[in-house]
């Protein structure tokens, strides 16, 4: 007997891999498989700007990415000793203005440079709230522990998200026909909004979402994942401490279902490979004098030494060091 109800993933018409370099924006649900990815050494950018949860902001962070709009110090707020940017995650924050700056158009730079070369963008919704600062109407993506009582909210509206991103899209496929976006909403429950909240929201997106499938069908695609946590593993089991986080169980069952559709064989192969290293690399004996331990790192070498002969721009630099003990 089946004691639950698989979600199949249909395959898509494209794959991700070695070759093709993809930008992830949006939750922290993105993190988790594009941080998958990143440490299996794809080439891929993870949320230049830090997790962003609306539409709002992860759009307007794409068009400002695109377009290389450097910041100004007009642009830069500061309380409890720290300059940051509400488009910006705390990590970017700094007691110092220029450095803040720098950290802010180093990431606008770096994410301006790798979208000229990117295939894919993978984006995960997690919330159809917005946050608008009471002064100025800003949406923001970060509210920074800002006091809740500075910003009103408001929850986007299906025609609204839909408007968004039509705009967004046809602009970015202006740029470059043959892009591929796969949209996702983050199973990561938003229960500060109560349960009948939360539902409303990701109701919101998924119905957005699956418009703009529709309307881009050749170019945007759907991935489940709110589907396989929700309908696939509803189980308290598969989520963490908080009752509200895939756990890493979970992102490791929603990452197979991810991989198997849409990174390609020789990809996974080559990741398997990698994956070997990396862990080799991570082995600490206690003694590396021994003729044994010295056959072993020579092995681990020469596997590194294959793969960048056939993949040079994959970066070992953090294994190498270690294997030969100077990390």
């Amino acid at each position: 007997m089946e004691f639950r109800t698989e979600v199949a993933v249909d395959d898509f018409p494209f794959s991700l891999g070695y070759a093709t370099p993809t930008l992830f924006c949006g939750s922290c649900f993105t993190e988790n498989i594009g941080g998958i990815m990143r440490t299996l050494k794809m080439p891929v950018l993870v949320n230049p700007f830090g997790v962003v949860y609306n539409p709002l902001s992860v759009a307007q962070v794409l068009q400002r990415s695109v377009a290389g709009k450097i910041y100004n110090a007009d642009e830069l707020q500061f309380r409890d000793g720290l300059w940051f940017s509400f488009d910006f995650h705390s990590r970017f924050a700094s007691p110092n203005r220029n450095a803040c700056i720098a950290l802010l158009n180093e990431a606008v730079s770096s994410a301006k440079d790798f979208i000229a070369t990117t295939q894919c963008i993978v984006v995960t919704f997690g919330t159809a709230r917005v946050y608008k600062l009471k002064g100025s109407g800003e949406v923001v993506s970060n509210c920074h522990k800002v006091p809740a009582v500075e910003f009103e909210n408001k929850l986007l509206a299906v025609d609204e998200v839909v408007e968004i991103w039509s705009n967004l899209i046809s602009m970015l496929l202006g740029l470059n026909p043959s892009l591929k976006l796969v949209l996702t909403v983050s199973p990561i429950r938003h229960w500060k909004d109560g349960a009948p909240g939360n539902q409303l929201s990701k109701s919101t997106l998924i119905v957005a979402v699956h418009r703009l499938v529709e309307m881009y069908s050749d170019n945007v695609f759907y991935f489940p994942s709110y589907e396989l946590m929700m309908d696939d593993l509803r189980d308290y089991r598969f989520y963490d401490d908080d009752m509200l986080h895939p756990s890493p169980k979970a992102i490791e069952y929603i990452w197979s279902k991810f991989s198997r559709v849409l990174i390609d064989d020789d990809s996974m192969k080559l990741a398997a490979q990698i994956q070997k290293i990396i862990q080799a690399a991570g082995h600490r004996p206690f003694n590396t004098d021994t003729p044994e331990h010295k056959r072993f790192v020579d092995k681990i070498l020469k596997s590194i030494q294959d793969i960048k002969l056939i993949h040079p721009s994959i970066n070992f630099e953090r294994e190498i060091a270690i294997l030969k003990g100077e990390q």
